[in-house]
């Protein structure tokens, strides 16, 4: 039996709650190993309500585990069918503009593949053809539940209620991703890098930080500063990053996928959520007065020991990132004896020092692959200078070492293949499984497979008329013109993406600039030595492959270089742009390219740095109030042509 003492923030909370138990009475509660329904429910509303004011007094598994028995119990209580509230908060309650329900859990395989088999049987209930059906899978984040409709941001409260907690955007909060406002439900969450090495030593956990962020009372300044760094965001949950696949797909692959998904970000999960995508499964599924039937959480069990490194082994994957895995001696931890575990990045096994010798402790959650958790005791550590699969010369790009060979190196061929087609974007036919086929074939090099011809497909076992279409759409994408740095980012040179090459294109020609030295590359305004360094090496590696490509002829659109342009006349040079709507004047993209071609700087979505906002037709009122929030100048279409005097 534990004993458990309250401190006097717990107290604090707990006197909010109007309980007919005393602090006392409470903290045997939750030392007892029997409880009557009634000392149930308190412990729960108790451990509830601590946990969500950031003064946890149990683990998130006893509390499930609490919360199960009680359901055993008294299954009709009332307490099991609504909400757990978030943290208390002395102000009035407004209703939500949507409803916020929790979420039912899972901890097993078998729990999720039950599951599952829900899903199937409610799409074949509506005759909806079960290979069509699609899961999303995104990190549940471990913050502050609140609901943002761009205007209001509200705490979600019993789900139903909340309160007003705009002051958080007030005192600067940002929007994760910049992905904007009124984008409905989401967390309140703090970077766990940034927890970790600015205040760890200041708070007790996150949580801590999340409640002070939307404090009524004066800001911590801590806190503040944390806002102010970019660390605390609003993350909207559609802005998340995801997996999406069939049933199949999660279910033949159920630990890879929850691994990736579980280091997906960089702040606190305590689970995943997996639910179904399509639309017509959801109506029919619908929800009980607490969960989304539609949806559920995959939750864990921590398991930890502490291990000692054996070797550190280099691994190319296919976007070539060079994974560290360390060996280790075997252990047995949650029912199984781990011998390997992937090191989040070579950065980490600089700065931690994983190598041969060193000790860590892992976790294994539920049956989700281990992670490290921390490193105990640090060694000498094990960095390669090359890529183990083609040799090459590697090169840190942020955390991470990266094999910059895109076009040679054999765990990156297929990838590049799909990344050049994906990129082009004037090609159809040519998606993952197709290349995954040709590749199969031998197929390793983008000109390989432009000089296919309709009986080469055939060959490699595609019906006369597939291999037809795939030929047709390969003198398609030739000819189709096609803008110069679209053609060169989708050769996925490292750090060369659509707008670095669009930059390098304004000063130099396509073919010239393979030519081009790291000096005079990083006189160009954007390019720091080390990316520079990066790019020029990755041009080096992809040269071959890029003239043999580019010498079948391309029509190519060439990017007007800054000489040409008379952007020192426009009244929009040097401004960022960006357009949203309907046009009427011509395409998005041609009023993007006629802005470029002024002088102007046009981005994809509004920030604080945006100058204008060109709207179309068909543009929300929370989107241009948003823009404006943000000082933003939002003008019309009609304006914009004025302002350049095209009308």
């Amino acid at each position: 039996m534990s004993n458990y003492k309250l401190n006097e923030n717990q107290i604090a909370i707990i006197d909010k709650l109007n309980l007919e138990f005393g602090s006392t009475d409470v903290e045997n509660l939750f030392s007892l190993n029997d409880h009557s329904v009634k000392e149930l429910e308190t412990l729960l509303k108790v451990a509830n309500a601590l946990y969500r004011s950031g003064h946890p007094i149990i683990e998130d598994k006893m509390y499930d585990d609490y919360l199960s028995y009680f359901r055993d119990l008294d299954p009709d209580n009332p307490f099991l069918s609504n909400v757990e509230p978030e943290v208390l908060i002395d102000s009035k309650t407004v209703p939500l503009p949507q409803k916020m329900l929790s979420t039912d859990k899972a901890y097993s395989f078998e729990e999720i593949k039950k599951w599952t088999e829900r899903i199937i049987k409610a799409a074949s209930e509506i005759n909806f053809d079960q290979k069509l059906i699609e899961l999303k899978i995104t990190p549940k984040l471990d913050g502050y539940a609140a609901y943002d409709d761009g205007t209001t941001l509200y705490t979600r409260g019993d789900g139903t209620r909340g309160q007003d907690i705009t002051r958080a955007f007030q005192r600067g909060l940002q929007v994760a991703k910049n992905a904007g406002r009124a984008l409905g439900p989401g967390e309140i969450v703090i970077k766990k890098s940034y927890f970790d090495e600015v205040l760890s030593d200041k708070f007790e956990n996150s949580r801590n930080i999340q409640a002070a962020i939307i404090a009524e009372k004066k800001i911590d300044k801590d806190v503040q500063k944390a806002i102010d760094e970019g660390a605390c965001v609003f993350y909207p949950f559609s802005a998340l990053e995801k997996w999406t696949g069939s049933i199949s797909e999660l279910l033949s692959d159920f630990e890879n996928i929850l691994e990736k998904m579980w280091n997906a970000v960089d702040y606190d999960i305590d689970g995943l959520i997996i639910e179904t995508t399509n639309e017509q499964i959801k109506e029919h599924m619908g929800a009980t007065r607490k969960f989304h039937r539609w949806q559920i959480a995959f939750k864990v069990n921590d398991e930890s020991a502490q291990v000692e490194v054996l070797d550190v082994i280099p691994q190319t994957s296919r976007t070539g990132r060079i994974s560290p895995v360390a060996e280790l001696v075997p252990t047995k931890l949650s029912g199984a004896t781990i011998s390997r575990v992937t090191v989040h990045h070579y950065q980490m096994v600089k700065d931690k020092g994983v190598g041969k010798g060193a000790i860590l402790q892992i976790v294994r959650s539920g049956l989700v692959i281990p992670k490290i958790e921390k490193v105990i005791e640090a060694a000498e550590p094990q960095i390669p200078s090359t890529c183990p699969s083609c040799n090459s010369h590697l090169i840190w790009e942020s955390d991470h070492l990266i094999c910059p060979n895109k076009t040679d190196c054999p765990a990156q061929t297929e990838n590049t293949l799909i990344h050049f087609f994906k990129t082009l974007g004037n090609v159809d036919g040519f998606g993952p499984k197709i290349i995954e086929k040709l590749h199969g074939f031998g197929m390793k090099r983008i000109h390989e497979i432009y000089e296919c011809i309709d009986n080469q497909f055939t060959g490699f076992g595609f019906g006369e008329k597939t291999a037809k279409n795939l030929t047709d759409q390969l003198i398609a994408s030739k000819t189709i013109e096609i803008e110069d740095w679209r053609f060169l980012a989708a050769f996925g040179v490292s750090r060369l993406g659509a707008g670095n090459c669009e930059k390098l294109l304004q000063h130099h020609s396509i073919t010239e600039l393979f030519d081009v030295s790291v000096e005079e590359m990083v006189k160009i305004d954007g390019f720091a030595q080390l990316s520079a360094e990066a790019i020029v090496e990755g041009l080096a590696n992809v040269r071959d492959e890029f003239f043999k490509v580019y010498g079948l002829d391309f029509n190519l659109s060439v990017t007007p270089k800054l000489s040409e342009v008379g952007s020192s006349d426009s009244a929009i040079a040097g401004k960022l742009i960006v357009f949203t709507g309907s046009m009427q004047q011509g395409s998005r993209g041609d009023m993007e390219k006629q802005a470029k071609s002024l002088g102007a700087k046009v981005g994809k979505s509004v920030s604080g740095k945006t100058d204008l906002l060109v709207t179309g037709e068909k543009v929300g009122e929370n989107k241009i109030n948003a823009a404006r929030e943000k000082g933003v100048e939002v003008i019309t279409e009609a304006e914009y042509l004025d302002l350049i005097s095209i009308i």
